[in-house]
């Protein structure tokens, strides 16, 4: 498996290849990618609201844990070939404690190169403290944070490209962040490989759209797209990531390895070019407000496709934050029904465990919650379908202590026995809620700094 075309030098253009698109992503098609498309920069970007979240509670349980839990498997598979070939590394899987995922990564590089071996940490994105100053507006509600009874315990603000071009210019072998926006993963190795001036916003609005296409790897060859009717796709279980080759004028071609699964076309640029934005005239990051209005795709060759027009204006002078608020306990229960009458069958069911949670146990009534999976629950009641041969049960209900939250899960199996005829495979969990809002934050208040690592091997 080859790259099917030939990058400039390193001072004409470079290349960006994505690693991973979310903290569950493949490890696979990175390693590929790292093996044979000559890159420049791997990038993995493994964070969002709710893996911050989940990496904050991690971390309240055990201070030396919460970054991404596959950020060992990721480097152990790439790091042996990023050192060999200069490769450098960015990720935000360092998500709640950069720290500690960079003493991870300097435990792995030291086994896996014979040259001394750059880790950095940016750290600065966790600003609980600035917040509980700054008393911001809550975007969900409309108050003051002071206004809230919830315990605040994390706060998150989206830093971006200005936090990690320092660390590049240590010559850094891999650098590990925490809450830096996505795009921003790629428009620092931009920046800083042709030297572009950050308040250049035309240019940094091209590098975004370059990082927005990118950030969600698969995402831009036919992960998410495929469908086998109308938009078919072969090779999805190989699906290939994609690459970038970008020119000093930031004008830039994408591109994924030849023989790989997926596809790279238009279509698929133009769907992910519009994926989580809400105005394309004004995508806020911390970097620019980048303007999609005018992109155009032109396809190039097999699975290679140009990108122009993508502009930008000045960066917003506030930050968003991610805030997490102890939102107590989350106790679930599911069980399955099949055959005649399934449906009426899973209604009993249910409105059993409701009025045990709610007369035997406590809890509010709406605190309860049902889902009919397999009769329309994507649909939320919109669009019931009563005829259903197969449906699975899954009643949640919020609590205030782990044990009450396990009540729920306790009485969906025990309608093995006290329940309605027919049920089966009954699972249950029990899991701690952080409660997810949003807030912004003067950039200023919010610095950043590079904590640099030498590894010897």
């Amino acid at each position: 498996m080859t790259p099917s075309s030939t990058r400039g030098s390193a001072s004409r253009s470079v290349r960006l290849g994505a690693g991973s698109g979310f903290s569950g992503d493949r490890i696979d098609p990175a390693e590929k990618l790292v093996r044979h498309a000559d890159l420049d920069y791997l990038i993995f970007e493994c964070l969002g609201e709710r893996t911050v979240a989940a990496g904050n509670s991690r971390r309240l349980e055990n201070p030396d844990e919460g970054y991404d839990p596959l950020l060992g498997a990721r480097m152990r598979a790439v790091l042996p070939h990023t050192l060999a070939s200069g490769t450098t590394v960015i990720t935000n899987a360092g998500a709640a404690n950069p720290l500690a995922a960079a003493e991870l990564v300097s435990g792995i590089a030291s086994r896996s190169a014979d040259r001394r071996v750059r880790v950095a940490a940016v750290t600065g994105d966790a600003v609980l403290e600035q917040v509980l100053r700054h008393d911001p507006v809550v975007w969900e509600t409309g108050k003051r944070l002071s206004e809230h009874d919830e315990e605040l315990v994390s706060a998150n603000a989206y830093i971006g490209a200005e936090a990690v071009i320092p660390a590049l210019e240590l010559d850094a072998d891999v650098v590990v962040t925490g809450r830096l926006a996505d795009p921003s993963l790629y428009v620092a190795p931009l920046a800083h490989h042709f030297g572009w001036d950050l308040a250049d916003h035309e240019t940094i609005g091209a590098a975004t759209a370059i990082g927005h296409l990118l950030e969600c790897a698969g995402q831009l060859t036919g992960g998410y797209y495929a469908d086998p009717v109308t938009k078919p796709v072969k090779g999805m279980a190989d699906l290939g990531f994609p690459f970038a080759d970008v020119l000093a004028d930031g004008s830039a071609t994408f591109g994924k390895l030849d023989g790989s699964g997926g596809i790279l076309t238009e279509r698929t640029c133009a769907e992910q070019l519009l994926y989580e934005v809400g105005d394309p005239t004004s995508y806020l990051t911390p970097d620019v407000t980048a303007d999609f209005g005018n992109v155009s795709f032109t396809s190039v060759g097999p699975d290679r496709v140009a990108i122009a027009g993508a502009t930008g204006r000045p960066r917003p002078q506030q930050l968003k934050v991610t805030l997490g608020f102890r939102g107590g306990w989350l106790g679930e229960g599911q069980i399955s029904y099949a055959g005649p009458r399934a449906y009426p069958r899973a209604q009993l069911a249910a409105d059993i465990v409701t009025e045990r949670l709610v007369d035997v146990h406590g809890f509010a009534e709406g605190a309860v919650s049902v889902e009919y999976i397999g009769a329309g629950a994507a649909f939320r009641g919109l669009d019931t379908d009563t005829a259903a041969r197969e449906v699975r049960v899954r009643v949640t209900a919020r609590a205030r202590t782990r044990e009450e939250a396990g009540l729920v899960g306790w009485e969906v199996e025990s309608l093995y026995t006290n329940g309605p005829a027919g049920g089966g495979g009954a699972r249950r969990s029990s899991t701690e809620v952080l409660a997810i809002r949003s807030c912004t934050l003067p950039r200023d208040l919010v610095p950043t700094r590079v904590h640099l690592t030498e590894v010897s091997t």
